[in-house]
């Protein structure tokens, strides 16, 4: 849909509207946050609603949906490197090691798309990259709030506190820079379907997960993404004959992949020797 709406226009409505069905939600939730959580509410929307969202949708506008899906994976040794510098994770033998490997993964699939001429984008890979690296700091920030709060009011603040953020850089383009006379019933229940299933549900289910489990550990979904991406593009081609990004799934890609889910493995197994 660029033609009728760019990537800021499609966060601020994706912001807005989640924020909206959160804070419905939360009407029935009577709990008060304490002043001095407010600032890391603040900082986990600039990160998990803002930023992640703007860097995430701008890069997916500039490179191919398998590249997405395959630097993704890379969210959970993010998260470890972070848990480390903030909550003083211990440093493992297995973890650096898969840190290193998944790193060289992750980067290779990076540079892959300065070198190549497909869909494959060197800046839109780099904009995913850093939306994961948003994205995996917001679940580290946001783990000592769980603790205190129904994750209702938790979500419900960072999406208020991400939309504010998001204002300055999209309210222009969602009034002047939008082409709604070409909107059609489909171009509104795409934008609906994002809004509800892509961002409501997925954050909710996100946050919930948040409050059961470690960031590490709701992070290592996201090995799934690459498979799901192969088999859609897979079907899509079959069925539709739309060759778009069959021609993204190749052999570099592949060992790319492998690359940073060994990575991860290496950093989610049991430690047996710390280094010190």
């Amino acid at each position: 849909m660029p033609e009728k709406i760019n990537a800021t226009p499609l966060v601020f409505f994706r912001v807005l509207g989640a924020g909206i069905l959160f804070w419905c939600v939360k009407f029935f939730i009577k709990e008060k946050v304490e002043k001095k959580d407010f600032f890391r509410l603040i900082l986990c929307g600039l990160l998990g609603a803002s930023c992640n969202q703007l860097t995430f949708f701008h890069g997916l506008s500039l490179t191919s949906p398998i590249d997405t899906s395959i630097i993704m994976t890379s969210a959970p040794a993010v998260v470890f490197v972070f848990s480390a510098i903030i909550l003083k994770e211990k440093i493992t033998n297995y973890k650096l090691l898969g840190l290193s490997i998944g790193a060289i993964g992750a980067i290779s699939l990076i540079w892959y798309g300065q070198v190549t001429h497909g869909n494959s984008s060197f800046i839109g890979n780099l904009l995913v990259f850093l939306n994961v690296c948003f994205f995996s700091l917001y679940q580290v920030v946001v783990k000592p709030l769980m603790n205190k709060y129904h994750f209702i009011t938790i979500i419900s603040w960072v999406f208020l506190f991400g939309l504010l953020f998001i204002i300055p850089f999209g309210l222009k383009d969602v009034i002047y820079n939008t082409n709604y006379e070409a909107f059609n019933l489909n171009t509104y229940l795409v934008i609906g379907f994002v809004i509800v299933f892509t961002t409501f549900f997925t954050f909710l289910f996100n946050i919930y997960a948040l409050k059961q489990v470690s960031p590490s550990v709701a992070g290592s979904y996201t090995y799934t993404q690459p498979a799901i991406s192969f088999i859609i593009v897979i079907l899509l081609t079959l069925l539709f004959n739309n060759k778009t990004y069959s021609a993204d799934i190749n052999i570099f890609k592949i060992i790319s992949c492998f690359m940073v889910i060994v990575g991860v493995y290496l950093i989610s197994k049991k430690p047996k020797t710390a280094i010190t």
